[in-house]
């Protein structure tokens, strides 16, 4: 996207997701908050995709970190609400950088592969942890503050916390430390031979990725006054990394039209059958085959066919 159409666009995408509540109609508040949530959590997947070029198989971790730390600070602890979400997303960060010291010291497949076993280790201890977290049922009831339990405020209140979110991480992968990561993407060797401690930007990344996904993660429970251990599951980060693919990888903007077209789709199919997940296998195909550059990619050719 041009640098001087940017601004113009992010404005007029922000005032028609202002204008949603306006509307009166609770199915597209919602809708409107889920595509919020989902799409800053596909935004911090891709800080590790596509900017860093690290598959990870376990990044639904920290959004389930986030989700249960705010449900049990807000409920079981009954803490503060500024200091429950601000919890959440601390405990996120930690979690991500402990997971990511490990990972980082390996490459490709078993970087992905080892992602995948502390992402179902989260799962399993979710899980298994029926006294805190509510095991299998669920940790149902969450304390959520009575400002934001009407859906308008809520809304307002996601998308403010979004866009400051999202105006941070334009900043990061504009920033030097961004360059940086997209080097050591394009040339390990290289960015490690003019002296970058590849594995510090990898880690620092891993640790910024976890930690916005637990904002998103935080801000779900508030949504949804709920957590279920599906949130932990595998199933979760593969359904973040479509919605990575389907905007484009690497496109900054990719993920967030990802996550909006994947969850309108569901909505709208799950209307008309059963086999969502077949359908978004066929969309997956297509995407792959016809799109390899997401649906970003298309704007990008038919903006430089004109040009």
């Amino acid at each position: 996207m041009h640098r001087l159409t940017t601004p113009f666009v992010c404005a007029f995408v922000l005032i028609a997701l202002a204008l949603v509540p306006l509307t009166g109609d609770k199915f597209f508040i919602y809708l409107g908050a889920e595509i919020i949530i989902f799409a800053l959590f596909a935004l911090s997947f891709n800080l590790l995709l596509g900017y860093g070029g690290m598959l990870s198989f376990g990044h639904a971790a920290y959004f389930a970190i986030g989700a249960y730390t705010c449900a049990i600070f807000l409920t079981t602890l009954e803490l503060p609400f500024l200091v429950a979400f601000l919890g959440a997303v601390g405990f996120s960060a930690v979690g991500a950088a402990i997971i990511g010291y490990f990972c980082v010291k390996l490459t490709e497949v078993y970087f992905a592969m080892l992602t995948l076993a502390f992402g179902q280790l989260v799962w399993a201890i979710a899980f298994k942890w029926v006294g805190v977290t509510g095991g299998d049922t669920g940790f149902i009831g969450v304390a959520v503050p009575e400002m934001l339990k009407a859906p308008a405020t809520f809304y307002y209140f996601a998308l403010i916390i979004v866009t400051l979110c999202v105006g941070v991480i334009w900043i990061i992968v504009n920033s030097a430390f961004g360059y940086t990561l997209q080097a050591t993407r394009e040339n390990r060797n290289r960015a490690e031979f003019i002296g970058v401690n590849v594995r510090l930007v990898q880690h620092v990344t891993f640790v910024i990725a976890g930690t916005f996904a637990g904002v998103a993660g935080a801000l779900f429970t508030l949504f949804n006054h709920s957590v279920f251990v599906e949130s932990a599951w595998w199933s979760a980060s593969a359904e973040v990394l479509i919605m990575t693919i389907l905007g484009g990888v690497g496109s900054f903007f990719g993920p967030l039209v990802g996550a909006a077209t994947l969850i309108i789709l569901d909505r709208i199919t799950t209307e008309f059958t059963v086999y969502w997940p077949t359908v978004l296998g066929i969309i997956l195909l297509i995407v792959l085959f016809f799109f390899p550059e997401g649906l970003m990619g298309v704007f990008k050719k038919k903006k430089g066919g004109r040009s």
